[in-house]
């Protein structure tokens, strides 16, 4: 049996951590909760959704030039950063650079739920989709005449098979009325019946620049057209409502040319397919040396003061927050001793004993406290102080203490007999 301490167990589980690329690199949706923000700018949060929640921490440093929505709890996002742990407190963190409304999720809802009922009617089966044709003379194309997607799909076909003839279905790709341009597009090239295949093609852009591809009218226009429709709509890993109706879907306009367009000779297919192998395995090496070049990048910045800074900012933090709270607690504790001490002082003062009908009595001229009836002497000035002030009297002639039961023995008390002392 192996133990270790927690200190390496969690050092090995942020090294593990830190070497996954998955999650160097990350979006999360979910909820704002437990929001809070230092002095200094720093954001702390928890993102959660209706099953789990994940710590969050948002550095000042990291916010400089960019526009942060207003941030409050419950509100929806998409933060962007990377998870790693917090090794003072063994916690699993999401360290944020970027952070976003979650409000655009609003078109991936709608995307998602066309989606769902177009699946549902079959539209998508495989089963419906025609073939497409292998050597056609004439494609039919419905796409913007200004879009950069005509030209790459012009000269794909040029090179490939020159003696193609290519008709253009001119129809807005984005904007106000773009769904139903298309859709009355692909009806006027089933009408002419001259193509015999068509590629409905766009560049890429955001999922609002590409929503006209998500239009029901667009996917019902697909699913009627008795030509085959090839999409090559927006870049690799964009897909569209279309894409899925279509009999075939391309990455890209360029993409979908040549899938359509057939080869004019042999030599050039062999060409293509020699060009396609040496490109992939330049890409593959690259993909291998940048995963390589990652790693390291990861390690270094492991190592990095800027890493072991973050984490000490942050520690930083949750000690000023406890020493505050420390504070406050020694304050009350020494407010409520002091509180006592006065009471027992209070209890203690002099005052509190005049109070009780006794006086205090200085001898004239020089003050000294008269404790005896031995220190003065008949006509001799006094002061007596009562608990509400002071009087001047005179010394009588000195009496003999009486017992308790009798009324004539001499005592010498000022204030017992008015006739012992005469006012001055």
């Amino acid at each position: 049996m192996r133990i270790v301490t927690v200190s390496d167990l969690v050092n090995y589980l942020k090294a593990l951590i830190g070497e996954d690329y998955a999650l160097q690199d990350v979006w999360v949706q979910g909820e704002i909760s437990n929001y809070t923000q230092s002095n200094v700018g720093h954001r702390y949060f928890t993102l959660k959704d209706e099953q789990t929640a994940l710590r969050c921490a948002f550095f000042a440093s990291y916010s400089r030039g960019q526009v942060i929505p207003p941030l409050r709890n419950g509100m929806a996002v998409f933060a962007h950063g990377r998870i790693d742990l917090y090794a003072q407190r063994g916690d699993l963190q999401l360290y944020v650079d970027a952070i976003e409304d979650a409000g655009v999720g609003a078109l991936h809802l709608r995307f998602e739920a066309l989606k769902a009922r177009l699946e549902t009617e079959g539209l998508f089966a495989e089963s419906r989709k025609r073939p497409i044709p292998t050597a056609p003379l004439v494609i039919g194309v419905v796409t913007s005449p200004k879009a950069a997607a005509l030209r790459d799909i012009l000269r794909t076909i040029r090179l490939r098979c020159p003696l193609a003839r290519v008709i253009l279905a001119e129809a807005a790709v984005q904007g106000d009325g773009a769904a139903e341009q298309i859709a009355a597009a692909l009806g006027a090239l089933n009408a002419q019946s001259e193509a015999q295949v068509i590629i409905l093609a766009r560049g890429g852009g955001s999922i609002e620049e590409l929503w006209a591809f998500n239009e029901e009218v667009v996917a019902r226009a697909i699913a009627r057209s008795r030509l085959p429709v090839v999409t090559g709509v927006g870049h690799e890993t964009d897909f569209t409502i279309a894409d899925f109706v279509a009999d075939a879907r391309a990455s890209t306009p360029t993409a979908a040319a040549m899938l359509v367009a057939p080869d004019a000779n042999l030599w050039r297919d062999q060409v293509a397919f020699a060009a396609q192998r040496m490109s992939q395995t330049i890409e593959n090496r690259l993909s291998n040396l940048a995963d390589a070049l990652g790693v390291l990048r990861r390690r270094f910045e492991r190592a990095s003061p800027d890493r072991q800074i973050e984490d000490a900012r942050q520690h930083v933090d949750d000690l000023t927050g406890a020493l505050t709270l420390r504070m406050g607690h020694l304050l009350e504790l020494r407010r409520a001793a002091m509180q006592g001490r006065a009471q027992r002082l209070h209890a203690l003062s002099p005052l509190q004993i005049l109070g009780r009908g006794f006086a205090v009595v200085r001898r004239e001229p020089d003050g000294a406290l008269i404790t005896s009836v031995t220190q003065v002497k008949a006509g001799q000035g006094l002061t007596v102080r009562l608990r509400d002030g002071e009087f001047a009297a005179t010394a009588g002639p000195r009496k003999t203490a009486r017992a308790p039961d009798s009324a004539s023995e001499e005592t010498f008390a000022v204030g017992d007999r008015p006739s012992a002392v005469s006012a001055k």
